[in-house]
């Protein structure tokens, strides 16, 4: 009796240190005498111990920090690039057997294609084209993990550092730019400006009398002011004119 009492205490322990709970986030993939033997749903479940293994894999949405990396563009300018990466395990077998620490693979897969794709632009694509070359990464990284039962949901570069030598260069060329546009449009200004002239310029030798006119109408805006002194030019010709008849008299 003493002996079946201690058969049976041996037993219930051994099955109680086999007990493991799962979470419903979670999923067990289990492994006996070392060969894969199934998955473990969330819940309690029992595994052997010494016949039966298994390892705990996280099914939700991972998001992983894409450290600084320094990449050479297409056009040969260095910069320092750093993304953010979401992605989440669809299959919790493959991501254990077909990969070794698949959370660092993926990081590192990241690191070295966001390095390449980098270098496949020149500076002013990836400063201008930051989405489309974030969802370049995301593709080939996604297509990449597809055998390790991962799934890539997104990628977003999140900064872009530039030497400050670049920096103050491409500062004093924005600045150029803007000073060629603001000559270009007091030009366009100018030139504006003397088409209407030489229109009103014109209409005023076309109409007979409206230079007097406009000469008239000159002068009225100058005496409307008692402070304004107003010289008339008068021909020599004129003068000499009044001076005859004046002889003539």
């Amino acid at each position: 009796m003493a002996i079946m009492t201690s058969i049976a205490w041996v037993v219930a322990l051994y099955i109680f240190a086999g007990l493991k709970v799962i979470n419903q986030y979670e999923r067990g993939v289990r492994f006996t005498l070392g060969k894969y033997s199934g998955m473990m749903d969330p819940g309690l479940r029992v595994v052997l111990p010494v016949f039966q293994s298994w390892q705990r894999v996280d099914m939700r949405t991972k998001v992983a920090d894409v450290p600084d990396q320094d990449a050479i563009t297409k056009d040969n300018i260095t910069v320092k690039v750093n993304a953010v990466m979401y992605y989440k395990v669809r299959s919790a077998e493959k991501a254990i057997i077909e990969v070794e620490e698949y959370n660092y693979a993926v990081s590192q897969l990241a690191q070295t294609t966001m390095r390449n794709v980098v270098g496949e632009v020149t500076l002013d694509e990836l400063l201008a084209e930051r989405k489309k070359n974030s969802d370049k990464i995301e593709s080939i990284v996604d297509k990449a993990t597809d055998p390790w039962g991962i799934d890539v949901e997104a990628v977003e570069i999140k900064d872009i550092g530039l030497s400050q030598e670049l920096v103050r260069t491409m500062a004093k060329q924005a600045e150029a730019e803007r000073e060629k546009r603001a000559n270009i449009i007091n030009s366009e200004g100018e030139v504006l400006a003397a088409q209407n002239l030489a229109k009103a310029a014109r209409l005023l030798t076309d109409s007979p009398g409206a230079l007097h006119l406009r000469t008239l109408n000159s002068i009225n805006d100058m005496s409307s002011d008692q402070s304004n002194t107003v010289v008339f030019a008068v021909p020599l010709e004129i003068l000499q004119g009044f001076q005859g008849i004046l002889k003539k008299k």
